[in-house]
């Protein structure tokens, strides 16, 4: 059995040295701009490398087998439906071969009948005097094998972590580079085309470079030979998915169940990824369905008999973002028998955000502090504020709030109305987290003082928060619809800190903080007085420290 990683490991490999051979050749055309001296200088240095025997192994090698497993690549779909980037480089990359076929056999195969310090000025005489739309067919080859390449670059750098930073440079690249590229012929082609207007000139350039009409004859066949044998394996291998097409109806079909009640029915040897295209259901895949970048895992429920077994390169994958054992990657997950599948990430997500939300995200249980925190009598304060002053006072409260959240190492979960909710230990542990929440509600505090201070004109009395921290056991995950999706926080932990935020009122305290916290952070909370409260809805009284301040705690 082929071993998909090597596969897609030896086309991206070919494919970076054919895209380094047209980078070369545009950055040789863009020298037109200068000279055609400068360009056939440049050629002179360069043709060497490819032209030399290892060179031309090399080359070719590369230009086979790239075209090999893009056949291959192409017989292994199940489905042709592809999100549209991947259909432009699937039909730029079988268009290139029809059209290097004519720059093949005009150029490459006759550069042994020019003379070698001559060959630009030759060829700009063919293209761009002699016969002008071998020249655009030129123009379009050079275009279709660069945007191929650079999509094919773009799957690739896409999972670099330095990728999002350095994408709009690279992107403003890939356009200059043909850009610069095209005018540099136009204007190489200009240069001879002024030098052809003498009729003796041009004559001696014609007759120099001419060719027999057997050479010709010859030429147009080695073309037509190479069409007619790219036609002929493209026509193969469809002919070839038909067939097994039929083959695996004799296998059975299985049935694929997403979380909005859609049951869809594919034959076997069908990816999910697959599946979800051809139902055209939105399904993330930011590397094309290669199985490197894990936004297209799903949660699955099978029985054993329908999953196949994990291939290496999957595991890997699964592993670097921590998935639960029921989660696997759709692109290369190819049911036996029936599931239930849900995507986990929004379609629109980047590979930086499927690496980020991976592990816990997920869903899994782990134990954390939770923070809430509400303005106390914030409802008759806004009575008096126009709703332009009420948005301006809540930004900069949730300003000021979510820094110092920040600050300590929480998370701010969600504003709700005038009220924060901050998770903290998610990654480090419930120890480092409890330490953290404290650390916030100590830095709340006094930011609180510096907001009211520079407010203190537009507000007819100081603002008053009331915090509840609580740590204990949750799940942690992300929830919500479409847009609104985001890692949260669910559990009896989460409605205890809830409720103490509500007892800071009835206590006159700013911080309510329950023992299990102070134990959590290995800090000494003697100082505060201590008290036993029952909680709706847990059985064991709670036992929670009551803190004037917030800031309090630094002393």
């Amino acid at each position: 059995m082929l071993n998909p990683a090597l596969i897609n490991k030896t086309r991206l490999y070919s494919g970076l040295v054919l895209f380094t051979y047209v980078s070369i050749h545009l950055i040789n055309h863009s020298l037109g701009l200068i000279s055609v001296m400068a360009m056939q200088a440049m050629l002179d240095r360069v043709e060497h490398i490819w032209e030399s025997i290892p060179g031309t192994v090399v080359l070719y090698g590369a230009l086979l087998i790239h075209l090999s497993l893009a056949l291959l690549a192409l017989y292994r779909r199940r489905s042709l439906r592809m999100p549209a980037m991947e259909a432009a480089q699937l039909c730029l990359g079988f268009l290139i071969p029809f059209l290097l076929a004519q720059h093949l056999a005009a150029t490459r195969l006759t550069y042994s009948l020019y003379d070698g310090d001559d060959t630009y000025r030759a060829e700009l005489l063919r293209m761009y005097t002699l016969n002008p739309e071998r020249g655009w067919m030129q123009v379009v080859l050079l275009i279709a094998a660069w945007i191929h390449g650079t999509i094919g670059v773009n799957y690739s750098l896409s999972l670099r972590p330095w990728y999002p930073t350095a994408k709009p440079t690279l992107f403003a690249t890939a356009i200059l580079i043909p850009v610069l590229a095209l005018l540099g012929f136009w204007e190489g082609g200009r240069e001879v085309a002024e030098m052809a207007m003498d009729p003796e000139v041009k004559a001696r350039m014609i007759a120099h470079h001419a060719l027999s009409p057997d050479a010709l004859a010859n030429l147009d066949l080695i073309r037509d030979w190479m069409r007619g044998t790219v036609t002929a394996l493209i026509l193969i291998v469809l002919a070839l998915r038909l067939v097994r097409r039929q083959w695996q109806r004799r296998r059975g079909t299985f049935r694929v169940t997403y979380p909005d009640g859609r049951r869809i029915e594919a034959l076997i040897g069908t990816s999910v990824l697959e599946v979800s295209r051809m139902a055209k259901i939105p399904h993330a895949s930011v590397c094309g369905g290669r199985g490197r970048c894990s936004t297209c895992r799903i949660r699955v429920v099978a029985p054993a008999s329908a999953l196949p077994e994990l291939s290496d390169a999957e595991m890997k994958v699964l592993h670097r973002v921590g998935a639960a054992p029921n989660v696997r990657l759709a692109c290369q997950l190819r049911p036996m028998g029936h599931l239930s599948a849900t995507p986990l990430l929004s379609p629109t997500v980047t590979v930086h955000e499927g690496l980020a939300a991976g592990g816990h995200m997920t869903g899994s249980e782990r134990e954390i502090a939770i923070l809430f925190a509400d303005i106390r009598s914030f409802t008759e304060l806004a009575e008096t504020k126009l709703p332009y002053d009420v948005v301006f006072l809540l930004n900069r409260y949730f300003e000021e709030m979510g820094r110092a959240i920040e600050g300590a190492g929480g998370r701010v979960d969600k504003f709700i109305g005038d009220g924060i909710m901050a998770l903290f230990g998610v990654e480090a542990g419930a120890e480092a987290g409890c330490r953290a929440a404290l650390a916030a509600a100590a830095a709340m505090s006094e930011r609180l003082i510096h907001l009211n201070t520079v407010l203190a004109e537009d507000l007819p009395t100081p603002l008053k928060i009331g915090i509840g921290i609580h740590a204990g056991p949750a799940i942690v995950g992300e929830m919500g619809f479409g847009q609104t999706v985001s890692v949260t926080a669910i559990g009896d932990a989460v409605n205890t800190a809830s409720r103490l935020e509500s007892m800071t009122k009835e206590q006159g305290v700013q911080l309510i903080v329950s023992e299990e916290v102070a134990r959590h952070a290995l800090t000494n909370l003697d100082r505060f007085p201590a008290m036993e409260i029952m909680v709706r809805g847990r059985v064991q009284p709670l036992t929670i420290r009551c803190i004037p301040l917030g800031s309090d705690l630094v002393g």
